[in-house]
């Protein structure tokens, strides 16, 4: 049963769910798969690797999916030139997340596609419209990756209600299956973006340890803080963490940040060697809080209707037990299920 939303009319999908562009997990093969089931894929641009980027985006030129692609927005600040790459391969949207938009709002906007803004406060949410944001998503604390500290039940409600329907707002952050699809669109959002759940999926590009050990972690098993970044030398601005499975190497740092950083050649060596060898005692998983409802690795296409059948199941529920004059109002009223 499909889920009519503003946002799925801007897009041209089917079903309110996107996919997270999720650094090197989100390849053409998990875009395509998601955008092929009626969500939207979205690739991750990661930080700056041209010939990965080129390698990807030729796969989905000519896609006839509606899909877009994801930066992080100060990386890409260091090399604009990859907004050109990537626009080469006509995507319906660019996301952009973690930094000022402005820069690259105007060619995005110049090729045709729309402009996906990713904030985590009202001031960024108003500095993304100001930028002309045809989608804003906001994200919570819960999120797999990089994020800052309001939680999604925060954080939506407060965009939704600064955009003021001039723009869909979608919701991220701990969400991996159809409850909280329904319960961010009793929020007031359009739909959610998915990282953590896509990532144990069959067509992410992750590696099946990262992936069983997602399957494996329990609520409450992940962390937010600066030692994988730290550990990999990358100094990332003011007000954003990363939120990752505890592991080994976050427990022996966790506390000791300043000597990480003191020694941070040797850290970040013996760092790099163990996610060459794929040892994820010391390499992170990123992944967010809702690793504790995953408990399988399906294709992404078996995903979004196992989410789009349990949200459309939740929102009739929710109808048929209101009494009538209750029914159709709030955010209901934006949702069409069927």
């Amino acid at each position: 049963m499909p889920i009519s939303t503003e946002l799925t009319a801007r897009l041209g999908i089917q079903h309110p769910v996107l996919l997270a562009p999720m650094d090197t997990i989100a390849g053409s093969r998990l875009v395509r798969a998601v955008s092929e089931a009626g969500g939207f894929g979205i690739l991750g641009g990661g930080y700056g690797d041209r010939d990965r980027l080129a390698a990807e985006t030729a796969k989905l030129k000519g896609f006839a999916r509606p899909f877009g692609i994801g930066f992080i927005t100060w990386s890409l600040a260091k090399r604009p030139e990859l907004l050109d790459l990537a626009l080469e391969a006509r995507p319906h949207a660019v996301m952009l997340s973690f930094g000022d938009p402005a820069p690259f709002a105007p060619s995005i906007k110049a090729a045709g596609a729309l402009l996906i803004c990713q904030v985590q406060s009202e001031d960024m949410a108003r500095q993304a419209l100001d930028c002309g944001a045809d989608i804003l998503i906001a994200q919570g604390t819960e999120a797999g990756g990089h994020g800052a500290s309001r939680t999604t039940i925060d954080i939506v409600p407060a965009v939704v209600d600064l955009a003021a329907g001039r723009v869909p707002v979608v919701a991220a952050g701990g969400i991996a299956d159809g409850r909280g699809l329904a319960a961010m669109l009793m929020l007031g959002a359009s739909g959610v973006l998915m990282g953590t759940r896509f990532y144990a999926s069959v067509e992410a590009d992750g590696a099946d340890e990262a992936k069983r050990r997602i399957c494996a972690a329990r609520s409450g098993e992940t962390v937010r803080g600066v030692v994988f970044d730290w550990s990999r030398k990358l100094m990332w601005p003011s007000p954003f963490t990363a939120r990752s499975l505890s592991n080994d190497h976050l427990r022996r740092w966790t506390g000791r940040e300043i000597e990480l950083m003191q020694r941070a050649d040797q850290i970040a060596a013996e760092y790099a060697e163990a996610k060459a060898a794929g040892n994820f005692d010391v390499a992170a998983v990123f992944a967010g809080e809702s690793a504790g409802l995953i408990h399988d690795i399906p294709p992404a296409a078996e995903i979004v209707g196992r989410i789009i059948a349990e949200a459309a199941q939740s929102l009739q529920g929710r109808r048929n037990s209101l009494p009538s004059p209750l029914v159709g109002e709030g955010g209901a009223d934006k949702v069409r299920a069927g």
